[in-house]
């Protein structure tokens, strides 16, 4: 009766019967009731109450029992360390039983309990197995080492067992050389960084020795461990090469593709002149054909191998082409492989014999299969010149054929045959336009648009065709969207007085119509284009287009280098490197092919800057998103920082946290002036409530007066304003853009924002909040912004701000952090406030004090500035300053010019005080001379700035 009888008892009182019969007297009775414990653990039954019982087992001479005892053993020792350390004895004793086949087995069983605790206890039989007289239990002994330092890498490290598996590499057995490489490799693996595998030619040469002689999978670890080596010199890799070149005729697929990945290596050492590198070209060859002839599994992991081999060294299966045709009883994912590699290796010499197969191709019955070898017939023709007109007419008796994908797929690959010749085949566009209403397939509809837009002046009736496209134009995919929208610019270009109502149509549906963000953006490009420049426009979308290349579908260079070196592995199936698709913490180490010999190109790294290059005018103040975030949490949470007193209201509406809940309740009234804007336009870059009425001109009204985006633009008596300037831009806030500037007026700041809703969702509960900063800037209200913020809609506002808030000294001097709430997130930008918002109405000094505070402050502390090219006179000049509270305290005229002397009062209470030096109705002389003395003397160069703003707008 066979093992099956185990596994089909039903007895209530079962685990008390199973005890007994363990603890019989007789052998036999023993060794089935073990049987019986490990069937009913194999079904899952919870047997762990039987440990110490099994445990006595294990004192046998029977091998079986033992196995069995053992089996056990690792399964439940996990759940019951504590028994565990029961069976240390009988594994020390095993360990030195007289029977190798005994000793291999405790050792193999020490390494897979996994339990802490007993580990110590196994180090001392290791280590005499390590070294024990028969090579089984030697080999046994390297792979428990991996394993054991899976459980615990310090032990093994101080136990000395990575040394006593190094001096095993030298073993005189071939199969414990192989075992201790493998068990070093996997221990590699998990430390990177150690360099254990520490080859040398000496080691090398016992690792070729042992490769003829091990199994087949002792030379796959040896072969992969050849393939980490870097020989020193090209004789030592064709001394390798030498070696290795045997294993290309093991029946074993997987040690052939190992010596294939060592010999793909190492030959990029090799010099091209050398007689033997035309021999290894040769004998690579029939290794790789042959493993065409396994079963079709094993056929795909070698053609996906294969293709890397091919895009590497084409020249190695460049007379092999046949074996890659396609039987007919291939599974289709062979058949789509071999096509791949068909096309890599077509060449002038084949592609007669190669078209007439694929023409072949075309007339299965597959589609999927069908579909790629139409579309290998256009890659031929890019590929190899000679055969473009060969292909062309092959693809256009394929289209006569009238049967659907294939006409489309032949449309998709003609427009790139296009591409690479121009001006050649173009006659047979009127061919393609008959099957103009057979596509249905995006990618083909999308090729002949771009044909038909592309080729409008030779085409008669271009605007009709493109018309029949625009009907359904919402119905259509992006990809044919976008395409016809070009098209239909192209043609507007050729063909401008016939197109006019075509174009605008196309500019409507794609800015007004569509919510795809992609398509909007190129229609307002376009728009904005054709409305501005028309000239540059031609030059933009009728650009001269660069040849395609005949090659987009190979694997990058350093990527393909990469795989090369894990041919025969995952890595080398998916075409991906293995930390793409393996997790967990092994370290991947990245590999990389040796250098070529004899390479002559030298990389340059590129200059980060050229010298000379001018810097920005700004600073970079945007600070490290950890740090303002930190900042902005803490906004008002501490005591505040050392610095002027702060007023009693100092903490306001505008420094609610942010990330808080209590903002929903922020909106207020409307403010004036806002509405809803009519998109009838695209926006210009700053969108005013009071726009001309014609930038919501209805689109029929003309071309001439759809691109009139011209607008006047008002000027501000008093302090002088910068124009607005976009603070955070709408890629980094998720659709929304502010832009803004300050202002100071009768004695109040305000921030005045606008606010773009860019994003295809409406934006509502907006807040704002400042971090501490150099002068205490904060919001004295709420941001309110009424209505929600519809997508595409600007609204203008303007944030009242005080000077009591939190004081930090902040680089430069006038940074300024903001985080702004909405509904989506919370967002955060930098930007610079000009310092002349904080000069104060009261600022003017009368003359004896001016006087006793310039001798007061010391010299130390002035500060000496040109402003260039400012050619105004006195009076204009003290007028400018004036609007913006720098007041003439006094003026004089010394040799000719004019001197000013001014002062002006910061909100914190610093004064600055200045003289200023103009040469009135000189010509020759527009610099101006600027003289600051302050006690606080950083203020001096934000102050010069000032002044060089105000006077100079």
């Amino acid at each position: 009766m066979t093992d099956s009888k185990y596994f089909t008892t039903t007895k209530k009182g079962e685990i008390f019967e199973l005890k007994a019969e363990l603890n019989s007297d007789k052998k036999e009775k023993k060794k089935e009731a073990v049987k019986k414990v490990i069937a009913s653990m194999t079904v899952g039954k919870d047997v762990s109450a039987l440990f110490p019982d099994v445990v006595n087992c294990m004192q046998t001479d029977n091998l079986e029992l033992k196995k069995l005892v053992y089996l056990y053993l690792m399964n439940y020792a996990k759940s019951q360390p504590d028994m565990a350390i029961m069976a240390v004895n009988t594994f020390v004793k095993d360990c030195e039983d007289p029977n190798p086949l005994i000793r291999a087995l405790a050792v193999r069983t020490m390494g897979c309990i996994r339990v802490d605790k007993i580990t110590e206890y196994l180090c001392e039989p290791l280590r005499k197995c390590l070294k024990d007289e028969d090579p089984y239990v030697r080999k046994t002994a390297a792979v428990c080492v991996a394993k054991l330092h899976d459980i615990n890498a310090q032990l093994v490290e101080d136990q000395g067992f990575l040394d006593t598996l190094k001096d095993l590499i030298s073993d005189s057995n071939p199969m414990v050389v192989a075992n201790a490489v493998a068990a070093l490799s996997e221990i590699a693996e998990s430390h990177p960084s150690s360099n254990l595998l520490d080859l040398n030619p000496q080691s090398i040469n016992k690792l070729l020795t042992a490769l003829n002689e091990c199994t087949e999978w002792g030379q796959i670890f040896i072969l992969d461990c050849l393939a980490n080596y870097m020989p020193k010199d090209d004789r030592e890799a064709q001394s390798i090469c030498e070696r290795v070149t045997p294993r290309l005729s093991h029946a074993n697929s997987a040690v052939v593709l190992s010596a294939v990945k060592v010999l793909m290596k190492f030959m990029e050492m090799l010099s091209k002149d050398l007689d033997y590198y035309g021999t290894l070209l040769k004998k690579l060859a029939p290794p790789l054909v042959t493993l065409l002839s396994a079963e079709p599994e094993l056929q795909y992991v070698a053609l996906r191998n294969i293709n890397l081999i091919v895009q590497k060294r084409p020249e190695i299966l460049k007379h092999e082409m046949k074996v890659f045709f396609v039987k007919y009883n291939d599974p289709i994912y062979v058949k789509l492989e071999k096509l791949d590699i068909m096309i890599r290796l077509a060449s002038q010499a084949n592609i007669a014999q190669v078209l007439a197969e694929l023409k072949e191709y075309a007339t299965e019955v597959d589609v999927d299969f069908v579909r790629k070898a139409v579309r290998a017939i256009g890659r031929c023709a890019i590929k190899v010149e000679q055969s473009a007109e060969r292909c062309v007419s092959t693809l256009l008796d394929l289209i006569q054929t009238k049967v659907n994908y294939v006409v489309q797929e032949a449309i998709v690959v003609i427009k790139d045959i296009f591409r690479k010749y121009p001006n050649k085949y173009e006659s047979v566009i009127a061919t393609l336009c008959e099957n103009l209403d057979s596509l249905d397939e995006p990618e083909a509809r999308a090729a002949m648009i771009w044909i038909v837009g592309e080729y409008a002046e030779r085409i008669d009736n271009a605007d009709e065709l493109l018309e029949s496209f625009l009907e359904g134009f919402h119905d259509e995919s992006t990809q044919v969207q976008l395409q016809l929208l070009t098209a239909i610019v192209k043609l507007f270009l050729k063909k401008p007085t016939e197109t006019q109502e075509l174009v605008q149509q196309v500019l409507s549906l794609a800015t007004q119509d569509s919510d795809n963000p992609d398509l909007r953006d190129r229609g307002y490009i376009y728009w904005r284009l054709l409305s501005t420049d028309p000239v540059a426009a031609k030059e933009v979308v009728l650009a001269e287009k660069p040849l395609i290349s005949e090659e987009t579908d190979l694997i990058e260079p350093t990527l393909l280098d990469e795989l090369i070196c894990y041919i025969g592995t995952l890595a080398s199936v998916y075409h991906k490197p293995p930390n793409a698709f393996v997790e967990g913490g092994r370290g991947v180490v990245h590999k990389s092919l040796p250098p070529r010999t004899a390479s002559s190109e030298s990389t340059e790294s590129p200059e980060t800057a050229p010298a000379g290059a001018p810097s920005g005018d700004q600073p970079d103040v945007i600070p490290a998103q950890g740090d303002l975030l930190g900042d902005l949490l803490n906004l008002d949470l501490g005591p505040p920082v050392s610095g002027p007193p702060l007023a009693a209201s100092s903490v306001q509406m505008g420094a609610v946290d942010l990330l808080g809940g209590g903002l929903d309740s922020l909106m207020g009234d409307e403010p004036e002036g806002i509405g809803d804007t009519n998109f009838g336009a695209p926006p210009a870059a700053v969108t005013t409530a009071a726009a001309p009425a014609r930038l919501g001109a209805p689109i029929g009204s003309g071309l001439s007066d759809l691109f009139d985006l011209t607008s006047g633009v008002g000027t501000l008596s008093g302090s002088y304003v910068a124009p607005k300037a976009v603070w955070l831009p709408a890629i980094k806030a998720k659709g929304l853009e502010i832009s803004g500037t300050f202002t100071r007026q009768v004695g109040s700041i305000s921030m005045d924002l606008q606010l773009t809703n860019k994003a295809l969702q409406v934006m509502t509960d907006f807040a704002i909040q400042f971090n501490r900063n150099s002068f205490g800037l904060a919001p004295a209200a709420p941001l309110q912004v009424h209505a929600p913020l519809s997508p595409n809609q600007t609204v203008e506002l303007s944030l009242p701000l005080n000077t009591v808030g939190s004081v930090m000294k902040m680089e430069p001097l006038n940074n300024l952090q903001v985080a702004v709430k909405n509904n989506i997130d919370v967002f955060y930008f930098s930007t610079l406030y000009p310092l002349h918002v904080l000069f104060v109405e009261d600022g003017k000094m009368d003359r004896q004090m001016f006087l006793a505070t310039w001798k007061d402050i010391p010299n130390e502390n002035e500060a000496q500035f040109q402003i260039r090219d400012c050619p105004l006179n006195t009076e204009t000049a003290s007028n400018k300053l004036q609007s913006s509270n720098i007041f003439t305290v006094a003026k004089r005229n010394v040799e000719g010019q004019d001197m000013l002397y001014q002062s002006l009062k910061l909100t914190n209470g610093i004064w600055v005080l200045a003289e200023l030096r103009i040469q009135p109705g000189n010509p020759n002389f527009t610099d101006l001379e600027l003289s600051l003395k302050c006690r606080a003397p950083e203020v001096s160069q934000h102050v010069y700035q000032a002044y060089e703003t105000i006077l100079k707008n």
